[in-house]
């Protein structure tokens, strides 16, 4: 077991104190949304973004967030990759390794070295964008005029999305790994999920070195034409209804604004981002630094009928909030919360039940923020990027605004940190959730500051 914990049972929780099991935090990558052509790559970037609740969403009047610049990034990354394993990948599999290779950079750690080879691989996924983008290239392809050498890349990207080589075999080949290399795919939070796996895997002693990474791409063409379904159904009369509420369709035309009075949508963002986990033992025997700690995470379901249904009262969010505490801290000791709100009033609902069902009559003291404004809901990136932006908050001394949020909407229970600017909160404990349309929630214990 990782660090030393108490019991709760009778109300008293007991000092937590370091363990060489400990899963620290010691690499982020990203390769996100930037304001220009080139992707959002390093902590300090992302740190900027958010601090200033900046969107990198929209440009010319159309609201995804858009990675530009990938195929350079890599280029300048991996110079020695093979031209044609660059033809061979698409767009998701550019954003993962560009990703792990700024996380492999910011840990000091050389997989060119083999410093990696020992390292699980775990990948986070939500979509089968690179299968579906391969086979509608392969589809779209013109026999009289594409080149032998075009034919040949296009047949090869279609084996890779067709086979088991999507973006984990992808890394792991990179890192030369010799460990678990393994894909999980629970939508938005399947990065928060794995990061619980791996620290599991860590505190028992199954691995010392483990890489998260979550990665989605969203085609703007599927996302527009389920857009114009929706409008035509709406259009006709006909009631689409999930429980009480539906939640709000995705949309280009308007930004997301989460938290907000005004917040009626959510816009879709590429991109991945990458953490790398080590064991205590293992981050002081080569002298690396932490950005902090993964100290609990618990996975809940809503119990409900439908895969598509919605757990509205937020109880399974606020139970996985409650077993992802262990019997080492207390609510009291949580003063933020990183949290899931992609603009729909109906999630903002939820985590505002989940939150005053935790807190009760002082969750109005609980500050409470949500980044995906910045770069899109992304869907499996989610869990490692609140994770990341978390641990990042910690060391600054600061909470991050809620980007897009002028006027906190009504429904909500919790201070939001409406603005542009930070909030000074000096804090070593902190929640981050992640939750879904399916009653999936999971939620994460960190620590900085006395951790690291």
């Amino acid at each position: 077991m990782s660090g030393e914990y108490g019991s709760p049972a009778d109300g008293q929780y007991g000092a937590w104190a370091p363990g060489p099991r400990d899963a620290l935090v010691t690499g982020m990558g990203f390769c996100l949304p930037g304001a220009g052509d080139e992707p959002v790559r390093r902590a300090e970037e992302v740190w900027a973004t958010a601090a200033t609740g900046t969107s990198h969403v929209e440009r010319d009047g159309f609201h995804h967030g858009t990675v530009r610049g990938a195929r350079e990034a890599f280029a300048e990354l991996l110079p020695e990759m093979p031209a044609r394993y660059l033809r061979s990948y698409a767009d998701v599999h550019l954003y993962g390794l560009i990703s792990l290779a700024e996380a492999c950079a910011d840990a000091g750690l050389d997989h060119r070295a083999g410093e990696l080879r020992g390292a699980d691989v775990l990948t986070a996924r939500a979509g089968v964008d690179s299968n579906y983008d391969s086979y509608r290239a392969w589809h779209d392809a013109d026999p009289a005029t594409i080149s032998p050498a075009d034919a040949k890349s296009l047949f090869v990207r279609l084996l890779v999305a067709g086979t088991s080589s999507d973006v984990g075999p992808v890394q792991a080949a990179l890192l030369g790994s010799t460990g678990a290399n393994y894909t999980v795919s629970c939508g938005c939070a399947s990065s928060s999920v794995l990061l619980g796996i791996a620290r599991m895997m860590i505190a028992s002693g199954q691995s010392d070195l483990v890489v998260v990474t979550g990665v989605d791409r969203f085609d703007t063409e599927r996302v527009l034409h389920g857009h114009r379904l929706r409008e035509v159904v709406e259009r006709e009369g006909v009631t689409v209804r999930h429980n009480d509420d539906p939640p709000a369709a995705p949309r280009h035309d308007r930004p997301m604004r989460p938290y907000d009075a005004a917040g009626d949508c959510m816009n879709y963002g590429d991109g991945s981002v990458t953490l790398i986990l080590e064991s205590r033992a293992h981050a002081s025997a080569r002298g690396a630094r932490a950005h902090g700690a993964i100290l609990g995470q618990a996975t809940t379901r809503g119990g409900l009928n439908s895969a598509v249904a919605i757990d509205t009262g937020g109880t399974g969010l606020a139970e996985a909030a409650r077993r992802a505490l262990g019997g080492h801290t207390s609510l009291e000791q949580i003063p933020y919360v990183n949290g899931g709100g992609e603009g729909d009033a109906l999630f903002t609902r939820i985590e505002s039940n989940a939150v005053r069902a935790l807190w009760g009559e002082k969750s109005e003291q609980v500050l409470v923020s949500s980044q995906e404004a910045c770069f899109g809901h992304s869907g499996a990136p989610l869990g490692n990027l609140g994770t990341a932006l978390t641990l990042m908050m910690m060391r600054e001394g600061e909470v991050c605004p809620t980007a897009n949020c002028t006027t906190p909407s009504p429904v909500c229970t919790f201070d939001p940190v409406p603005g542009t600017k930070t909030r000074a909160l000096d804090f070593d404990r902190a929640l981050s959730f992640n939750y879904q349309v399916g009653g999936v929630n999971s939620a994460l214990l960190l620590g900085g500051g006395d951790v690291c």
